[in-house]
């Protein structure tokens, strides 16, 4: 390691808090550049953060009281509506800015805000989202009572969290007012108590008290190859306005269709369609044949944009939206790695630093309000569901899990839960259905309930009103669609 070839390889032995603490700011202004002007950027931004919440993390309780089960399952769904301090999404909408802004900043924080009894709300708690901006990174001196505030943490004695000091206002907006401009000084901060602020970020490091951005290892490869795009996209068009060039014996002597000399007092001849231009002894005209961009523009980009899909762990094909060299089974083998890294975030991260906060306080502040007649201990039992994963083939993939159910590998709640669904949910809907079909003297090729697996997928399908039954893959004689369900 101290040979010729490493000598010159000394990086510094340096804290990723130092680094985060001395390069955040830049970083995330960069980073927020990056997204909104660069169009893979900006992609990759909302394939993360829609594959991993998509359209809500949910919860299912684990009470055993049914009633009791309905009643919180049934305010939790209202009260999600109201979630939003600033009355623009509901719960699962913030969950996605929150993914967003762990993709662009690498953290969010959540203060979780009570409101008044007269506010009207069915739970008086509310959430609002605050930007790394907000905690400044320069903000790291020893508070008045002792504790160590670093980059805009405060710590007590035993290390632990005990207030978070954020500004009034953005530093970059200048549409507030009062906001600062150049030359003012940075905004006063706040003191907020650790208990009302949510801090979600992906811990890399052990110690590690700030998010990373998780755009920060393709930045400079999506920012230089922006650049080199654009100067490709730039000359192509310089050269494509020149269509010829000609050269006269007698300057002096005007060409058909020459306008007047511009400022350099160079003329330009327009042509027109059907137009037959006569030369004069000595004249010539050259046209203008530009340089393409090369046979090696195509590789070299796949290349970096692969570096880059690699660099924020994302599926090549979901960074660029080019599936053309794609297939079934590499499709599949791209999505089950990148699915396991995101379930990784979302029970390790999502779900354990906001969900289950905010859970939490949600259920104290309902007993506590009177909008829920419950110890907040007995109710607190939930699971967390993520959203579906839609596979490149659902088929194959149902008869699987079917499969699995008959064998005794899995349980039916897991294979609904892994839909995105509450099993109690589906059932009371299958149930209605049944009843309300049952009642109105349907019959259906399935009733709700009963299961099929691969052998319920025919190779052949009998023609309707010859009497023969369908040739299922195990050999056995499918009976008339008509009266199967009996």
């Amino acid at each position: 390691m101290a040979k010729r070839r490493l000598r010159g390889w000394n990086p510094p032995l340096e804290n990723i808090n130092a680094l985060v603490a001395s390069g955040g700011p830049r970083l995330l202004a960069r980073s927020r550049e990056l997204v909104v002007t660069n169009g893979y950027a900006a992609n990759a931004c909302e394939a993360f953060a829609a594959n991993l919440v998509g359209d809500g993390i949910k919860p299912s309780s684990l009470i055993g009281d049914a009633d009791l089960r309905d009643r919180v399952q049934q305010l939790w769904l209202a009260w999600t509506d109201e979630a939003d301090a600033d009355g623009l999404t509901d719960f699962y909408g913030l969950q996605a800015m929150v993914a967003r802004e762990m993709f662009v900043a690498g953290e969010c924080f959540v203060r979780l805000r009570p409101r008044r009894a007269e506010d009207g709300l069915l739970v008086p708690l509310q959430l609002q989202l605050l930007q790394s901006e907000m905690l400044p990174f320069e903000k790291t001196e020893t508070a008045a009572n002792g504790n160590r505030i670093r980059c805009g943490i405060e710590f007590d004695a035993i290390g632990r969290r005990v207030a978070y000091h954020f500004r009034r206002r953005h530093p970059g907006d200048s549409t507030d007012q009062g906001g600062p401009v150049m030359g003012m000084a940075i905004p006063e901060t706040v003191r907020v108590p650790a208990t009302d602020v949510l801090h979600i970020y992906r811990p890399i490091d052990a110690g590690q008290i700030r998010g990373l951005p998780h755009i920060a290892p393709a930045m400079v490869r999506l920012f230089l190859l922006d650049q080199y795009d654009d100067a490709e996209l730039d000359r192509k068009k310089t050269a494509a306005m020149f269509a010829g060039f000609i050269t006269k014996t007698a300057p002096e002597e005007p060409m058909l269709g020459e306008a007047e000399a511009d400022l350099d007092g160079a003329a330009i001849a327009s042509l027109e369609p059907g137009t037959m231009q006569v030369l004069l002894p000595g004249e010539d005209v050259k046209f203008s044949s530009p340089a393409d961009v090369g046979g090696g523009y195509e590789a070299f980009q796949y290349r970096t944009l692969l570096s880059v899909a690699a660099s924020l762990g994302l599926p090549y094909h979901l960074v660029t939206g080019d599936v053309r060299q794609a297939n079934y089974s590499s499709l599949r083998a791209e999505l089950v790695e990148f699915r396991r890294r995101i379930g990784q975030l979302q029970h390790g991260v999502i779900v354990h630093q906001l969900c289950r906060a905010v859970w939490r306080r949600w259920l104290e502040t309902a007993v506590l309000s009177g909008a829920l007649d419950a110890d907040p201990a007995t109710v607190r039992p939930v699971q967390w569901i993520p959203p579906r994963w839609d596979w490149v083939d659902p088929l194959k993939d149902i008869q699987a899990q079917v499969l699995a159910m008959e064998a005794g590998i899995t349980s039916r709640r897991k294979v609904v839960e892994a839909t995105g669904y509450d099993i109690e949910e589906v059932d009371r809907e299958n149930a209605a259905d049944a009843a309300r079909a049952t009642g109105l003297g349907l019959r259906y090729r399935t009733s709700p309930g009963e299961t099929q697996g691969a052998r319920a997928t025919p190779a052949t399908r009998a023609e309707p009103g010859n009497g023969a039954g369908n040739d299922t893959d195990d050999g056995a004689a499918a009976t008339d669609p008509a009266t199967e369900q009996e």
